[in-house]
């Protein structure tokens, strides 16, 4: 049964990937503020290859990464020693310094102007007498937001990845079922008003979803390409109503 759902955008972000190469969390090692011995980095690093399936085949190429790991480890360390809101850790791209992070992940994409959505009116969002507003929400510990998803090198699709995980929060506030839904269809069926892995519109992933509903990913699975849309596999689990811009009021 197909689930329509208003969705409404109190604030509109662009999300797109962060512009850090270290962005996880590893519980193992984090907490560290001393200095490695060049032993125990590299026996980290030895680990670190075969837990992200690493090989390099270009002379000097290991070395060259050994280094560039542990300049980010050290990074790491002395951030954690800050005893900030927040950890670093080691994740798949600890070997990249950060503008080879940027070259692979952080395109670029621009066609023109933003789409006009609709615009509701300025008193929607005001809360009912007796409403008690909460100063802040987080869906994530609501069980509202999706595992992360990685949308690969090869493939600009940060866009339909926003679009798509919006529409699978909302689900799960508005019906209580938290599933993950194709962002491949997404990347597939809107390359008419977006360049699929090329890089795309966040608003043009709405806009289908508003027009042709949306699949799970288990039906429609992620490929980290840009492929014909398959109708044969398109099965709308979900449709929206909208989207609309809005802001909460001051």
């Amino acid at each position: 049964m197909n689930m329509a759902i208003v969705l409404l955008f109190m604030v509109f972000a662009v999300s797109s990937a962060l512009d850090m190469s270290i962005i996880s969390h590893d519980n193992a090692h984090a907490d560290r503020a001393t200095r490695r011995t060049d032993d125990e980095v590299m026996s980290m690093f030895e680990e670190w290859l075969v837990k992200h399936d690493k090989v390099y085949n270009a002379l000097g190429e290991k070395e060259k990464r050994f280094q560039i790991f542990k300049n980010n480890l050290r990074f790491i360390d002395e951030r954690n020693s800050l005893n900030r809101t927040y950890k670093l850790g080691l994740n798949v791209f600890a070997d990249l310094t950060n503008a080879e992070y940027r070259a692979m992940y952080l395109r670029t994409w621009d066609d023109g102007p933003r789409l006009d959505l609709d615009t509701p009116p300025r008193n929607h969002y005001v809360p009912r007498v007796g409403d008690t507003i909460p100063k802040s929400v987080d869906w994530r510990k609501e069980g509202a937001v999706t595992p992360v998803k990685n949308q690969g090198a090869t493939c600009n699709s940060c866009w339909a990845f926003t679009a798509v995980g919006a529409v699978e929060s909302l689900v799960k506030i508005k019906t209580g079922d938290l599933i993950s839904l194709s962002e491949q269809e997404v990347v597939d069926c809107t390359t008419s008003s977006s360049r699929g892995c090329g890089g795309g519109d966040i608003q043009h992933g709405y806009i289908y979803i508003r027009k042709n509903g949306i699949s799970l990913e288990k039906d429609y699975p992620y490929r980290g390409d840009e492929g014909k849309c398959d109708s044969n596999k398109k099965n709308a689990i979900v449709t929206i109503d909208g989207p609309r811009m809005g802001s909460y009021p001051t």
